[in-house]
């Protein structure tokens, strides 16, 4: 039987014991934490109101607010799940707000701003999964509209369900990756030490 080689053994003991220390710091740390922050979340709608931020600051979701919306320079489209499409404004100035839904892909409203009061959420972030990898940053906000302009459906309700809450399912990930490895590494070992059959020299 062939020695247990000892340099790939401690890299992959050492891949399995980060692997599994990202997964207790998702389940013990990063999933509490996230929890307290969704229970702080849900209570910010009975808040006072608050100045629209001038810069992103997550603990300012859901608070009620109202703002100047300059003269908007562009009414964009964005997805809105089962309410079709969103229509929101971007004022002069750069604040966002978000007027109303649709279902009709065209939809367009002759709205030119004035003093809006709302919700605080985020605007839409259209970056792919790696570029939000490779340069993080705030996602940016936006006032959400308590009275659709007329012609757009009413905006949905602040709530939590629309603040990802993955931590949980990223520690059962970083567990599977660490039970994974170690087998695939047991069944290159086995393999290695299984006795090598020479064939049969002829007669």
């Amino acid at each position: 039987m062939r020695r247990v080689p000892v340099i790939p053994t401690l890299v992959v003991g050492v891949l399995i014991a980060i692997m599994l220390a990202l997964g207790f710091w998702q389940l013990l740390d990063r999933a509490p934490k996230k929890e307290a922050f969704l229970a702080q979340l849900a209570q910010n709608p009975t808040r006072p109101p608050v100045a629209f931020p001038h810069a992103p600051d997550e603990r300012l979701l859901f608070r009620r607010t109202t703002a100047l919306c300059q003269p908007p320079v562009a009414i964009r489209r964005a997805g809105a799940g089962s309410a079709g499409f969103r229509l929101i404004a971007e004022c002069r100035g750069g604040m966002l707000v978000q007027l109303g839904t649709s279902r009709n892909p065209r939809a367009e409203v002759p709205w030119q701003g004035g003093t809006v009061a709302g919700y605080i959420s985020h605007a839409p972030d259209h970056r792919s999964m790696i570029e939000s990898l490779m340069r993080p940053r705030p996602q940016p906000m936006l006032l959400v509209l308590d009275q659709p302009v007329a012609g757009l459906a009413p905006n949905p309700r602040p709530s939590t369900d629309a603040v990802p809450n993955n931590h949980v399912a990223y520690a059962v990930q970083w567990f599977l990756f660490a039970v994974a490895a170690a087998i695939i590494y047991a069944l290159a070992l086995r393999r290695r030490n299984r006795p090598v059959v020479e064939p049969a020299r002829a007669r």
